[in-house]
């Protein structure tokens, strides 16, 4: 039998290629994604580094932090050196992440096409795994007022009240609103039930002196405006 290869532990690493010694030494900003993780994890197995299990877990998400954020606690526990605690360290950390974005002072104030409103959204729905329901109140002079959350739902769907919609749009004396789902499957085509209720919301906004602008449909990776498509 050939012998295994030989893999240093990290404490055997050279000082400035620890990732905590690295961090202190040269700054966060020059940390690779998987170093970053595995300060997370903080130690490997006693045959693989936290370094390389942070690799292994990063590959299988083909790189992409977006995808791993979407991972479960249930989901890192798959792979063998991660047990519940360091999972819930990795969740917690990008959960920390998204909220960061979250409370970020919003960039775009007036909303003049469905791409200002799609960055809005954008913190407030990203890596969602179950859909919800936003508007977006509007002033005279199209500027937001704030996003409001109406709803949540499972996988495949939510409920939207108009009497709760306008109640928010009322209260808040805005003179428009904009209708955000997101598809957490990431198709962007609205459904019959999407279009249906944009109508009646429409309608119901034409007796109210509040119009309904727009109706997007939010993915990670783009979104369906209803009113660029002409269907509102």
């Amino acid at each position: 039998m050939e012998p295994k290869p030989y893999k240093a532990s990290i404490k055997q690493w050279a000082e400035e290629d620890r990732p905590r010694e690295k961090l202190l030494l040269k700054g966060k900003s020059v940390l690779s994604d998987a170093e970053l993780i595995a300060i997370i994890i903080g130690s490997g197995t006693p045959t693989i580094s936290a370094v390389d299990l942070a690799k292994q877990i990063l590959h299988s998400v083909d790189n992409n932090l977006n995808r791993l954020a979407k991972l479960s606690v249930i989901d890192l526990m798959k792979f063998k050196g991660i047990g519940e605690a360091k999972a819930i360290n990795i969740v917690s950390a990008l959960e920390l992440g998204r909220r960061r974005k979250e409370a970020e002072p919003l960039k775009v104030q007036k909303i003049s096409c469905s791409k200002d409103a799609y960055e809005i959204v954008r913190p407030l729905l990203q890596d969602l795994s179950h859909e919800e329901f936003w508007i977006l109140l509007l002033d005279r002079a199209n500027q937001l007022i704030k996003p409001v959350s109406i709803s949540q739902g499972g996988v495949a769907g939510t409920v939207s009240d108009p009497k709760i919609i306008f109640k928010h749009a009322l209260e808040a004396l805005a003179s428009g609103v904009i209708l955000v789902h997101n598809h957490p499957s990431g198709n962007l085509q609205p459904s019959q039930a999407d279009i249906k209720l944009t109508h009646q919301l429409k309608d119901a906004g034409k007796l109210l002196e509040i119009p309904v602008l727009d109706h997007l449909i939010y993915s990670d990776s783009g979104y369906f405006s209803m009113a660029d498509d002409g269907i509102i």
